[in-house]
């Protein structure tokens, strides 16, 4: 048995919103981009990495993000926009954005990383900004451009709607196949 687990802590999105993304995903295949796309079953907007962490330290964990979050009130999120990191002309992750409820998400964000940097984890230097990673480009240069033109053309793509009411701490175990998730915790917003 291991005795670390590869850990994050995330908001899942309903089904509504993932078939509205992977309907998008869809659209953005058609290019010659060499892309390893996220399942839309697993798609979810990360919080915090954590990365490899102790088997022993996974209780703390998931009791400290329940201690940031319950005090917060739940929210909604719009779902919506496209977009690329670093930019759309040379796109290395590709992501679904939010159009309401960005404030809050950052909020759920801060709470999170001030609970977990007590706990000895780094914090992140670059401000949050919440989005559902849809995939993530190889190092092929071959359709790129046509990639970037496509997300540019679906900017005003709207997923849907949430109702952010949970925090959920996962480990992740990587395959060839993609990831594994488990749920190791779940945390309620209750403000």
């Amino acid at each position: 048995m291991a005795s670390t687990l590869r850990t994050f802590v995330a908001v899942d999105i309903d089904t509504a919103v993932e078939t509205q993304v992977n309907r998008l995903i869809g659209r953005l295949r058609q290019t010659a981009a060499k892309v390893k796309w996220v399942d839309a079953r697993q798609l979810h907007f990360t919080l915090k990495f954590l990365g490899e962490i102790e088997l022993l330290e996974a209780p703390e964990v998931c009791a400290a993000v329940q201690r940031a979050v319950t005090p917060l009130a739940g929210f909604r999120a719009v779902v919506s926009g496209t977009g690329a990191f670093p930019q759309l002309d040379r796109p290395r992750t590709v992501w679904v954005g939010i159009s309401e409820g960005e404030e809050e998400f950052v909020a759920l964000h801060d709470a999170v990383e001030d609970a977990l940097h007590e706990l000895g984890f780094r914090r992140e230097h670059r401000r949050f900004r919440p989005h559902l990673t849809l995939g993530r480009v190889r190092q092929s240069p071959a359709g790129i451009e046509e990639l970037g033109q496509l997300i540019r053309d679906n900017h005003d793509f709207v997923a849907g709607e949430i109702s952010v009411g949970e925090v959920k701490v996962f480990s992740s175990v990587l395959a060839k196949d993609g990831p594994t998730y488990t749920l190791l915790g779940t945390a309620e917003l209750r403000g």
